[in-house]
């Protein structure tokens, strides 16, 4: 198709995105990414996440949905420069079960982002209907593999967007 190569992605985020897509990956990354993410974190003064070189991301620091306890988790994103929003995706590396983070901001939408080293912030929002329709359609042209995370699980993938409070 003429100037379908213009559009296409690096090689290096293609194979990324080809190795992530799989049930190894899904595997390892979940006890890897976030401990060297959240190590970088610190060592950067909240200014990089290792994960980042290929992905936007967040550090989200939630209450608890039971123990009522900050909860800090590091994510991918999707910022959406336009709305002056960040979509955050529930995949959990397309492994069953809902990612603890998620109840997290069902129970308690007020929280906090860390984003490029500043504290935001945000209000959490759970994204449904067509709203979520359009989010989804936007997230697997962003970062392809969502669509094989979603392609193994029953549970569908919860989407939820962050606004500054």
């Amino acid at each position: 198709m003429p100037g379908e190569a213009q559009h296409r992605a690096p090689l290096g985020v293609r194979l990324v995105q080809k190795v992530s897509a799989t049930r190894a990956f899904a595997r390892v990354a979940p006890h890897v990414i976030p401990a060297l993410d959240k190590a970088v974190h610190r060592l950067s003064r909240g200014k990089t996440l290792l994960s980042a070189q290929m992905l936007p991301g967040v550090v989200l620091t939630a209450t608890g949905a039971r123990s009522g306890r900050p909860r800090t988790t590091p994510l991918a994103c999707m910022p959406e420069p336009e709305r002056g929003t960040w979509l955050l995706i529930g995949s959990n590396f397309g492994r069953p079960g809902h990612p603890a983070w998620t109840a997290n901001l069902l129970a308690h939408p007020d929280a906090e982002i860390s984003w490029k080293g500043e504290t935001i912030p945000v209000r959490a929002e759970r994204l449904t209907g067509e709203e979520r329709a359009a989010a989804w359609k936007a997230a697997l042209a962003f970062w392809p593999p969502y669509a094989s995370y979603q392609a193994r699980i029953d549970r569908e993938i919860r989407l939820f967007r962050l606004t500054r409070r």
